[in-house]
């Protein structure tokens, strides 16, 4: 039973979808109908939305780890991050049966809704949400335990999040934002199916899981020597085939997929990751 659903936004503070959503549900209520369960909603780094920027010390959608939330250090979203855990988790014994916190991303990712898990009720969601909103893509990244990752989502028993590109930084695009209500909406709706135990009929629908991210190629002096190659970019959740070009280089030469299958690639050239050159991450398809 889905009792409490918490919707947070604003853990990166310029991705302003979610931010605008939670300040308008906060103002004028949750436009979508609801019977069975609670809803809450919070703003999580108000230092960093009001500053327009993605976090102020360190980001914080990394920090809830169990052996960060035991050990924190000295910084603003790590001590923000033992706060919002006190108010939403702690970890592991969760006030929330499910967190669902919305962000945003500059890569042309559509709306993509990530599932840190693929036990019995991810998947469940995962098709609930495809068969209402089938442009949406559904993202699994159970590469480690659930408790593992240093995602807030994670603090509630069950935990997703919303991802909506692409939009610049600290700008606010409609139609990005009309796509993250659906999302929301589609979500709110799924809870109240799922207590009312009215999922029927979903049939198992394609998804993606998370591989590895690809990184840039640098110099010896950890420049850059190439870019993201024109026929990638915005191509995400498209087919990467091996010998398709990735990256070009500024020597104008060119780098190729050598991978023995095809991937699929997505945050790609993501703003947010540019500091520790991330090129794209990718993803093998499935059915979920």
């Amino acid at each position: 039973m889905i009792k409490h659903v918490m919707f947070v936004a604003g853990t990166h503070g310029n991705e302003t979808s979610g931010i605008q959503l939670i300040r308008n549900w906060q103002r004028s209520g949750c436009p979508y109908k609801y019977s069975t369960f609670e809803l809450s909603s919070m703003l999580a780094n108000e230092e960093a939305i009001s500053r327009n920027v993605r976090f102020v010390d360190e980001d914080l959608n990394r920090q809830f780890s169990l052996a960060k939330l035991a050990d924190p250090q000295i910084s603003l979203e790590s001590q923000l991050a033992i706060d919002i855990n006190a108010k939403i988790g702690p970890k592991g014994e969760s006030k929330f049966d499910l967190v669902v916190d919305i962000h945003n991303t500059t890569s042309q990712m559509g709306g993509t809704l990530i599932l840190p898990s693929s036990d019995a009720f991810y998947i469940s969601m995962g098709r609930f949400v495809k068969q209402v909103l089938p442009e949406a893509n559904i993202l699994v990244e159970d590469e480690v335990a659930y408790e593992a990752h240093p995602y807030l989502c994670t603090l509630g028993r069950h935990g997703v999040m919303i991802e909506v590109g692409g939009q610049p930084q600290g700008l606010l695009r409609e139609d990005v934002y009309q796509l993250t209500t659906l999302l929301a909406g589609a979500i709110v709706a799924f809870c109240d199916a799922y207590n009312e135990d009215t999922l029927t009929n979903l049939e198992p629908c394609q998804a993606f899981r998370f591989i590895r991210n690809i990184s840039f190629p640098l110099d010896d002096n950890g420049q850059r020597l190439a870019m993201i190659h024109h026929q990638l970019q915005d191509n995400d959740f498209v087919p990467l085939l091996p010998g398709q070009p990735i990256f070009k280089c500024f020597d104008g030469s060119e780098i190729t997929w050598e991978g023995e299958a095809e991937v699929y690639p997505h945050f790609i050239n993501e703003a947010a990751y540019s500091k520790q050159h991330v090129a794209f991450a990718t993803a093998e398809s499935f059915l979920l």
